[in-house]
């Protein structure tokens, strides 16, 4: 079966493949409805398909969001490139995603192929070097960036983050001051994790706000430890198992607390009754833990329709000061059993 071309819409239309272009492409030019009508009828009853990569050629954009995130693996990113893919359906785009697996060279690939797909804008979860990706922003042409989740600060581009210190400091006072528990243990990142802007580094800015808060003290009670349970589980069986075990836990990422919750039943610990856990992130399996994970929750779907957004319109992409181009959204504070309240609740 032959291919059905802009020359045969516009033959059965009785007008220009001009015209047709500018009905598929919505201009440049206005077509008066009558014609607009006929060329839509034609279209339908041909089945013409446009050919969409000729379309952002000549564009010199297409209708794709690129999206870089570490691991879309891990609950959390999964959890909010899927909030971003909703809502750039909602916009008629498509979202391509890309893995950087935390190594620098493999975010720069997706960088430069992603801006070099001509795509309407780039929603980028950062873990490389800003440098590299500063300097690659600011070579291309048209295409927008937004920094999701974290904002390294040699990148100056609209970010979209949550309240980590705010959100840290909160659940941790709530196990101190709610719980009394005389201090808590914190699960922060691996030892290369990366500089301020990283939301591993404001949670434990947060988990510190909260001790030094109620005059004790944070040396020896940082804990380096790898994002995901896997590596957190094996780090807890050891400080469980040590003479120094803590009383209560506060871990960075709730994939970390799921690992500390395996590894207190692994050596006999009961959670809450002698080992509270916390975690941040509130993923979808926080509340089917055992126990239910008490923990931060940010606003993700607000936080990806803001990112959308901002990458397609130009009018709230403003140029200013650094607070204004920071959207910053409010953490809350979950509760479940794995502190020690006895029912599941919301705090702000």
């Amino acid at each position: 079966m032959a291919k059905v071309t802009r020359d045969d819409v516009a033959r059965l239309a009785g007008t220009s493949t001009a015209v047709v272009s500018y009905v598929i492409n919505d201009g440049p030019r206005p077509v008066a409805p009558a014609t607009r009508e006929k060329v839509l009828a034609a279209i339908e009853q041909l089945g013409y398909r446009p050919n969409s990569v000729a379309q952002a050629m000549a564009s010199r954009r297409t209708n794709l969001i690129g999206m870089i995130v570490p691991d879309a693996r891990q609950p959390f990113f999964a959890e909010m490139a899927h909030a971003v893919e909703r809502a750039a359906s909602d916009r008629g785009k498509l979202v391509l995603i890309g893995n950087s697996d935390y190594v620098e060279d493999r975010e720069m690939h997706y960088i430069q192929a992603f801006l070099g797909m001509r795509v309407s804008g780039l929603i980028l979860v950062s873990q490389g070097a800003p440098q590299r990706a500063a300097k690659e922003f600011a070579a291309m042409e048209g295409a927008k960036v937004v920094l999701l989740h974290r904002r390294p600060e040699a990148i100056d581009d609209v970010s979209v983050v949550t309240d980590d210190i705010g959100g840290a400091e909160l659940v941790v006072r709530h196990l101190l001051e709610v719980h009394g528990h005389p201090y808590v243990a914190c699960f922060g990142g691996p030892v290369d994790t990366p500089a301020p802007g990283d939301p591993v580094i404001d949670h434990v800015e947060g988990w510190q706000r909260a001790m030094e808060g109620a005059g004790l003290a944070t040396e020896g009670r940082l804990v380096d430890a790898p994002f995901h349970r896997y590596g957190a589980y094996e780090v807890a069986l050891e400080l469980l198992r040590s003479p120094h075990r803590p009383p209560a836990v506060f871990c960075s990422t709730d994939d970390q607390a799921l690992g500390v919750l395996r590894a207190a039943r692994e050596v006999g610990l009961r959670v809450p009754e002698d080992l509270a856990v916390a975690g941040f992130d509130d993923i979808p399996e926080a509340a089917l833990a055992d126990p239910p994970l008490t923990t931060v929750a940010s606003e993700r779907e607000a936080m990806a329709r803001a990112a959308v957004d901002l990458v397609l319109d130009d009018s709230l992409m403003v140029p200013g000061s650094d607070t204004e181009r920071v959207r910053k959204f409010p953490s809350r504070l979950v509760v479940r059993r794995s502190c020690g309240c006895p029912a599941e609740g919301a705090a702000e």
